[in-house]
């Protein structure tokens, strides 16, 4: 009998963040820093998060950026109330779903979602993938409307970070190796990421070389001087349709100047004393208020979750998810690498945020363009590419995404933010933590470092092996069940993040996801 291959033989711990000022909480620590230096400065968690969020853009590119879309929910100290900024994709107004024929048979989409596959990939990279990019005018409206600093104030430190170049350690190797294939396609892309043909390495023992971001800095830059709109009606879009324009995509000036981020009222819901807020519409929002009330019923007990709440865990996502397939139109992820980067911010006044931003797959479409350095988003592979479904392709359209950024408010007081990369392992990952915080009073760090299981897949509930046998038992009396190791690649449980804030003591702390190479929560002063 062949034995199970198995990778894992530490136990990996992350510290946590604790502080009287602010905290950010981020997938790459190095971003979180940009973000904890606008805080020290004076900033509020919104100045911080908008300098993250571009900050991230030099510094975890293969995940989100200028090409980029996403969701920030805000909680206001002062106002004591939530608000959504919703910055997520819309198809081109050009887009014919005619021009994306499948291929036929029982191939499938090459990468995140099990779509019958369309021919060339067309949906999944390349020019005709592009979704409408929303983050500059997300992170821009966010900033005008919830903010205190300007706009070039909060775009400096992404600018010194581009300028400086991306550091080659061995996790930027790991993920420009994995897509090397893929990169090798767009000429631009290419000679950015595999220099001489190749992956970059930093040789053995000597100092991190730096990866350059050709374009990126100049077009920060120019975003600082003349604001975020013209991303949308300026110089920067006239540069930007004129490369899409070359490359034969259907993203005109037109779909960027009817852009329009926009703030609108989060979804709620009380859960045992604590209300939830989440981004409505075509989110995974929706899909946790249902899996939440799946929870009601379940008699928790205190301290630890024991087999009955993992139960009671898969029992309710499953339901949820079986939903969500039937009206929303999502469909099943493949095994492919998480994608996706989130962060939370809180400040000492404890307002707070919740931003999740994405290219959708890793590298999103793989396209650079020329003129701005900006990495595009594949929004377009969200969609599914038969007629006739609520998700179907369709022009000036918003499809369903897996982003679940949530804000929980106790007294209404925001209590904690929290989020996660990994497409449809978000929603199990944040459901649970959650639940570890709600439901059985456990500490921010221990609630990150307890096992956890995903029953995202209609096959079968996956089981982190580190749980307790009883789990096991319990949950494979029910469900078909696998163990998938928690592992740095891939992310078989989601890359979750978050801070919480002691309304008595008025103490933050904030965790990021254990495995992790690059994420990190940084207190204000630095720690």
């Amino acid at each position: 009998m062949v034995p199970e291959h198995r990778v894992q033989n530490w136990d990996v711990h992350k510290p946590l963040a604790r502080s009287r000022g602010g905290i950010v909480a981020t997938q790459n620590r190095v971003a979180g820093e940009a973000g904890a230096r606008v805080l020290a400065a004076g900033g509020n968690a919104v100045d911080a998060a908008v300098a993250t969020g571009f900050a991230l853009a030099a510094v975890e590119p293969w995940n989100s950026g200028l090409g980029g879309i996403g969701f920030m929910l805000v909680y206001s100290a002062r106002k004591g109330r939530v608000s959504v900024v919703d910055f997520g994709p819309v198809s081109p107004r050009g887009l014919d779903p005619a021009a994306y024929p499948l291929t036929g048979g029982d191939t499938v989409t090459r990468d995140l979602f099990s779509w019958p596959a369309v021919e060339d990939d067309r949906n999944v990279h390349g020019p005709l993938s592009f979704a409408v990019p929303g983050h500059v005018d997300g992170l821009g409206l966010a900033l005008e409307r919830f903010g205190t600093l300007k706009l070039a104030d909060v775009v400096k430190p992404a600018i010194g970070l581009a300028e400086q170049g991306i550091a080659v350690d061995w996790f930027l190797t790991l993920k420009v190796a994995t897509l090397a294939k893929e990169l090798a396609r767009y000429p631009v892309t290419r000679d950015i990421w595999l220099p001489q043909g190749f992956p970059p390495v930093t040789a053995s023992g000597a100092p991190l070389e730096r990866l350059r971001l050709k374009g990126l800095a100049g077009t920060l830059g120019r975003l600082a001087d003349a604001g975020r709109r013209d991303f949308y009606e300026g110089e920067i879009a006239a540069a930007l349709v004129q490369d899409v324009k070359a490359m034969g995509g259907i993203l005109d000036a037109g779909d960027l100047r009817a852009y329009r981020a926009r703030v609108v009222e989060p979804l709620a819901a009380d859960y045992r004393g604590v209300r939830f807020t989440l981004a409505p519409g075509l989110t995974a929002g929706p899909s946790f208020l249902r899996a939440l009330d799946g929870l009601r019923r379940a008699g928790f007990r205190r301290n630890w979750p024991r087999a009955d709440a993992f139960v009671a865990y898969a029992e309710a996502m499953r339901r949820a998810y079986a939903e969500r397939l039937e009206t929303m139109g999502d469909t099943a992820d493949r095994r492919a690498p998480s994608t996706t980067t989130h962060l939370n911010v809180v400040d000492r006044q404890g307002n707070m945020v919740a931003l999740t931003q994405t290219l959708l797959s890793v590298f999103g479409s793989k396209v650079v363009l020329p003129s701005t350095g900006i990495l595009m988003n594949n929004g377009i592979m969200w969609f599914d590419p038969r007629p006739g479904s609520p998700n179907s392709l369709a022009p000036a359209k918003r499809p369903l995404t897996n982003m679940c950024p949530a804000l929980a408010l106790r007294n209404g007081k925001a209590w904690f933010a929290i989020g996660a990369s990994g497409g449809r392992k978000i929603l199990p990952a944040v459901l649970q933590i959650s639940s570890f915080l709600v439901d059985h009073r456990m500490r921010l760090d221990d609630a990150f470092h307890h096992p956890r299981i995903d029953a995202s897949e209609a096959e079968y509930v996956a089981l982190d092996p580190r749980l307790p046998a009883a789990v096991h038992k319990a949950l494979a009396a029910k469900f078909p069940v696998r163990q998938n190791e928690l592992v740095v690649y891939p992310t078989n449980y989601a890359c979750p993040s978050a801070v919480l804030r002691d309304a008595k003591t008025r103490e933050n702390f904030g965790m990021t996801d254990v495995m992790s190479p690059w994420s990190g929560a940084v207190a204000e002063g630095g720690g």
